[in-house]
């Protein structure tokens, strides 16, 4: 389709990010219990990602990379907004 706009691999990347944290942010709100939603949400998602074939290297590489980063995204501040 000619009229049909290409968003970049890159766009793509960051749009689906942002659906799952967004809905993530709901699941965390919404949640009856008393345990601690974000870290079963993203043991959930390494789970889900070892099933879609990643690897046992590839995942924990992922994951500590992105930590690392963070401070250089959040620049000294705890959360955002807050």
């Amino acid at each position: 389709m000619p009229d049909e706009i290409q968003i970049p691999w890159e766009g793509k990347c960051i749009e689906e990010a942002h659906v799952f944290a967004k809905r993530c942010a709901q699941l965390y709100a919404e949640n009856p219990y008393s345990e601690r939603p974000l870290e079963r949400i993203i043991n959930d998602l390494m789970t889900e990602l070892w099933e879609m074939e990643f690897s046992q290297t590839k995942i924990p590489t992922a994951f500590t990379d992105a930590i690392a980063d963070m401070p250089r995204y959040a620049a000294g501040v705890e959360r955002r907004g807050g």
